[in-house]
């Protein structure tokens, strides 16, 4: 599975150097939907977009069952889980200071998709606005 995946990721960096594959999304599309608040929109609905995307209809059947077991264990462990941490420690944090506040910046990436940072946070019963460039704290 380690070499499939490597194999499939350098084969998705080539086609995209080679300009024969286009990343569904820019830089500056990311940076601004994050901006704005925008965590709904298209770019950030896709729980895979932080790794590559394995998944591909030109595999034969058997590499296509090995591409969907990679991808939910990266889902799992490199968004979810690492989401979760997240928010546990961010939780620790604010229920063992409560007469402190906090400022907390994540990367993009905990934004990203199903079970987010914020996810976890509201779950957990807490109150999460967004503020947006420019709006005094």
């Amino acid at each position: 599975q380690v070499l499939f995946a490597l194999n499939q990721t350098l084969l998705q960096h080539e086609s995209l150097r080679a300009g024969s594959l286009q990343a569904p999304y820019t830089t500056e599309d990311l940076i601004k939907h994050y901006n704005c608040g925008d965590l709904n929109a298209v770019i950030f609905n896709h729980d895979t977009s932080q790794v590559p995307n394995f998944i591909n209809t030109t595999l034969p059947p058997h590499e296509q069952v090995t591409a969907q077991e990679i991808d939910s264990y990266f889902r799992q462990e490199l968004i979810y889980k690492r989401n979760e941490r997240m928010g546990k420690r961010v939780m620790t944090l604010l229920t063992e200071n409560r007469d402190k506040s906090f400022f907390f910046a994540f990367g993009a990436g905990h934004f990203l998709g199903n079970n987010t940072v914020i996810d976890v946070l509201r779950q957990a019963g807490f109150e999460v606005e967004h503020t947006p460039p420019g709006q005094p704290i």
